[in-house]
């Protein structure tokens, strides 16, 4: 390894030893430390507080290696001058009250909201049960078409991390579709919640239950609707005519329906 003295490195000028003005380029001078290390130091105005923190760093460098007793290879060596010359800065955030803490939240898109109507591929529409908490999938024959359910569906933005669309669906102002789980098996109802509460949803406050992704396969017109908390679960509906239930599964089979048509009816 060539011999270097880090105090060459104030001698910018080569002729007289003086600090470049303003107007002059920086001058680079570069040293070959072995055949794969070379060192290049450029040289700009000298100030006392370059002046100081190259003796410091001199200092301590000479320090570090004493301490090795011992000769260091070239990766070392590299490594202990830059211990010496980069100085770690650590930077702390602030922690902000209106910052909202813990996962990403969705936000409601007020300027996207329409009515919607659904059909499984076999025709059958969805309507409410006489009571109105619970939904079923029938198919509605002449004079009982104003039976059919007309969603209010809702758009919201994800978080960074999530592509898919995002949708709340209402049977009113106050009741949705919700997801439960119990005993491993997701179950479909209806819940009455405020939708003014709905606005900002958080996956730690629990409120995702309300959401669903809104999957369409690439060139097609048929919509599915997963369960943003219970990720793999899916809206469904029976394949058999006798079966009028609405569910949740995990994919579709011979029996169960996950892909939908929807009607808009007008948006708000």
């Amino acid at each position: 390894m060539s011999e270097f003295d880090l105090i060459d490195a104030l001698n910018c000028s080569p002729d007289n030893g003086l600090p470049p003005s303003d107007t002059e380029q920086d001058v680079e001078r570069e040293v070959k430390l072995s055949e794969d290390l070379n060192l290049t130091v450029t040289c700009n105005r000298t100030t006392m507080k370059r002046v100081a923190n190259l003796v410091l760093a001199v200092k301590k460098l000479s320090k570090s290696l004493s301490l090795c007793g011992r000769d260091l290879s070239d990766v070392e060596l590299c490594g202990a001058i830059m211990d010496c010359v980069v100085e770690e800065t650590i930077f702390q955030e602030g922690w902000n009250s209106s910052t909202r803490p813990g996962k990403p939240f969705f936000r409601r898109c007020s300027s996207s909201v329409c009515e919607v109507t659904v059909s499984d591929e076999h025709q059958k529409d969805f309507i409410l049960t006489p009571g109105g908490m619970m939904l079923q999938a029938i198919t509605l024959k002449a004079g009982n078409c104003d039976r059919e359910v007309n969603f209010e569906m809702c758009h919201y933005s994800p978080p960074p991390s999530i592509s898919s669309l995002t949708v709340l669906l209402s049977v009113s102002k106050n009741l949705h579709i919700s997801c439960s789980m119990e005993d491993g098996k997701v179950s479909l109802i209806l819940e009455q919640y405020s939708q003014e509460s709905l606005k900002e949803i958080n996956q730690d406050d629990g409120l995702d239950r309300f959401l669903f992704f809104k999957k369409v396969p690439p060139g097609g017109s048929l919509v599915s609707f997963e369960s943003v908390k219970f990720r793999g679960w899916f809206i469904s509906t029976s394949s058999l005519d006798m079966d009028h239930s609405v569910e949740m599964c995990q994919a579709a089979t011979s029996s169960r329906v996950t892909y939908f048509t929807l009607k808009e009816q007008g948006k708000k």
